[in-house]
């Protein structure tokens, strides 16, 4: 399994970088977690639109979803199209959010090009069986856990501190987790986003084997944020950038 950085900027596309976006790839199939502002152009560096095998939303914040409109665009106007509809899987009512995204009708929405699937608790998504848990956020969020053979890695998408994101990531390969705040801001926002120090945490207490810090904002040092983490978690601690490929 191997898991490819499109886009690691926090909240917003940065200078060098997409909003969220991740490619894991397994015997041929290619599954995208996010598809965030900016990252459709990344994706299509590694493959093209008709390679895409999934797409998993973990919430339906802009910087986690909006290429899907571009998607759209592509697989229903390219050259190569109609191209078989490509399953999206995300929180409920995503079709509905995603229609009214590009001012279209509902019914059909984008469902003619794009098939809908609402997170399970567990599905089979070609060679991946993938887990998700609901996450702290303002609106319905998921942590996404894919496991192929013995290995695993977990996604944390965007979330405040939690046990179920421990109990999700327990004996994971590697947690990729976002740390958007800052250690010790006394005006961090509470149930929105973690810090590098919640990050460790949350990776120790489950004993994940790598931690790999991610969706920092432009507006923080990603290698900053990175080495606070250091201090909660002894293991291993990287760091998301575009392009970077984690073998797992």
């Amino acid at each position: 399994m191997k898991l490819t950085v499109l886009g690691c900027s926090g909240s917003v596309p940065g200078p060098d970088s997409p909003a969220s976006s991740y490619l894991v790839t397994a015997d041929g199939f290619n599954l995208v977690l996010d598809l965030g502002s900016g990252a459709l152009g990344a994706l299509q560096r590694y493959l093209a639109v008709s390679e895409i095998g999934a797409i998993g939303l973990s919430h339906l914040h802009p910087d986690h979803c909006m290429d899907l409109c571009g998607l759209y665009v592509a697989a229903k106007y390219s050259p190569t199209s109609p191209l078989p509809r490509i399953p999206v899987y995300g929180p409920p009512g995503t079709a509905g959010r995603m229609a009214l995204a590009y001012d279209l009708p509902e019914d059909p929405g984008m469902q003619e090009e794009l098939e809908f699937h609402t997170w399970q608790a567990i599905q089979r998504i070609g060679p991946f069986t993938v887990r998700t848990t609901a996450m702290v956020h303002p609106v319905p969020a998921f942590a996404i856990r894919v496991e192929h053979g013995n290995k695993a890695l977990v996604y944390t998408g965007d979330t405040g501190p939690n046990d179920g994101l421990v109990e999700l990531a327990r004996g994971a390969d590697l947690l990729l987790c976002e740390a958007a705040l800052r250690d010790g801001d006394p005006n961090n926002p509470h149930d929105l986003h973690m810090t590098p120090a919640d990050a460790g945490e949350h990776a120790k207490r489950a004993e994940v084997k790598r931690l790999v810090i991610t969706h920092v904002p432009p507006w923080f040092d990603r290698d900053t944020q990175a080495e606070a983490a250091r201090r909660t978690y002894p293991g291993d601690v990287q760091v998301a950038t575009p392009g970077k490929l984690f073998e797992i």
